[in-house]
């Protein structure tokens, strides 16, 4: 496995770096306390051509491979403090443009493919119902085939970017009795009829991320706003999730490597008894332990990469890295307020906010319960 970069990528990522650094930081304490998400931000990383990454040029993208996107989105969580945009971010490209890409029929990538890198459309995938959560494929939401179409009837909870979205990629069962077998995915507009978002909810982390619930009632989908064939929707969200769990992580490494040197500026600069805090040996272990997780749960995720560019199962591997990375992100958390003591407690230094927005890492795109599970199962377990 061959990790070195060109001069080119290199320069693509400090360029997001400085980017992200000069852009994307303004006001985010307040936008994390009301819960709001920038969509001039939005926009300008749109711009840049974050949305759009891996996605083909003739959609609008860069067509960039798996590993300059994963370096990139390393870069843009090393630049921006506000893992909620990012997050945001990563919800549509990975969750909804890249199965759009993989699966969808031309015109439906040109309907919304180019609209979405542009900054000018923003997508939501809905898969988690009130009672399937881990248990995925276990849906209540149901489509009925009727002529010309489907009539979507559920609820769908925990969607990213539900409140502001102008479509969603939703899963729904066209046959319970199949299991997974029924499971097929839709495209569905926010103005169709029967399709209404529900309250924003709150939440502990990723707060500039919107969420809500998407509500079904008698929907009409055309058969056209089908995306595949019937039955190959846990093909579809298994291909999204491995993308998920590999890039998604991508932006935490970022996050842990800028939380390493802040963590190291501020143990030199820190005086204590006469001396730098660092010259005590707690507190300098205790950053060598944040950076033994950042490097070892790099090699993990370009593994991933490196896999996937090679055309690999990587099931496993990114099962691992999802666990691994999204445990070492809160640690990193938990190490960088211990290092700034009462400082590192406080809102207005912002070192909390990247602790709150971890946790949500071993929750989200599969608990770490699951991706144990999912190690367990590959090992003949």
């Amino acid at each position: 496995m061959d990790f070195s970069w060109t001069d080119e990528q290199l320069a693509y990522k400090r360029a997001v770096i400085e980017f992200a650094t000069r852009e994307l930081n303004d006001g985010l304490i307040d936008r994390d306390r009301q819960g709001e998400l920038c969509l001039e931000n939005w926009k300008k990383c749109a711009q840049f051509g974050i949305q759009g990454l891996p996605i083909p040029e003739e959609y609008g993208g860069s067509g960039a491979d798996i590993l300059t996107t994963m370096l990139i989105m390393e870069g843009l969580g090393y630049g921006c403090r506000d893992n909620g945009l990012i997050f945001a971010i990563n919800a549509q490209l990975l969750s909804v443009q890249m199965p759009i890409l993989t699966f969808g029929t031309e015109e439906q990538k040109q309907k919304y493919l180019p609209a979405m890198c542009s900054g000018y459309m923003i997508g939501a995938h809905g898969m988690s119902e009130p009672d399937s959560g881990s248990d995925a494929y276990s849906l209540h939401t149901h489509a009925e085939r009727c002529r010309g179409g489907y009539i979507l009837s559920g609820t769908k909870t925990f969607v990213t970017n539900a409140p502001i979205a102008d479509m969603a990629l939703v899963f729904a069962t066209v046959d319970p009795a199949k299991g997974m077998w029924g499971v097929t995915a839709f495209l569905v507009d926010q103005e169709t009829p029967g399709f209404t978002i529900s309250r924003d909810i709150d939440k502990m982390g990723l707060r500039t991320s919107p969420m809500a619930e998407l509500i079904f009632q008698d929907c009409f989908i055309p058969a056209e706003n089908r995306l595949g064939p019937e039955g190959i929707g846990a093909k579809i969200f298994n291909s999204s999730m491995e993308w998920e769990r590999s890039c998604i992580l991508a932006s935490h490494l970022g996050a842990m490597e800028r939380q390493l040197d802040t963590c190291v500026t501020y143990a030199r600069e820190r005086k204590q008894f006469g001396q730098s805090i660092s010259k005590f040996q707690s507190v300098a272990n205790r950053i060598v332990d944040m950076k033994l997780r950042l490097e070892t749960a790099r090699l993990l995720l370009y593994k991933v990469a490196w896999l996937k560019m090679a055309g690999k199962p990587a099931t496993m591997e990114a099962a691992l890295v999802k666990l691994y990375l999204s445990e070492c992100f809160v640690q990193s958390g938990l190490d960088a307020i211990k290092v700034h003591g009462g400082y590192g407690y406080m809102t207005e230094f912002g070192i909390e906010r990247d602790l709150r927005d971890a946790v949500g890492g071993m929750i989200y795109s599969g608990t770490s319960d699951i991706q144990r599970n999912i190690a367990a199962r590959m090992m003949g377990l």
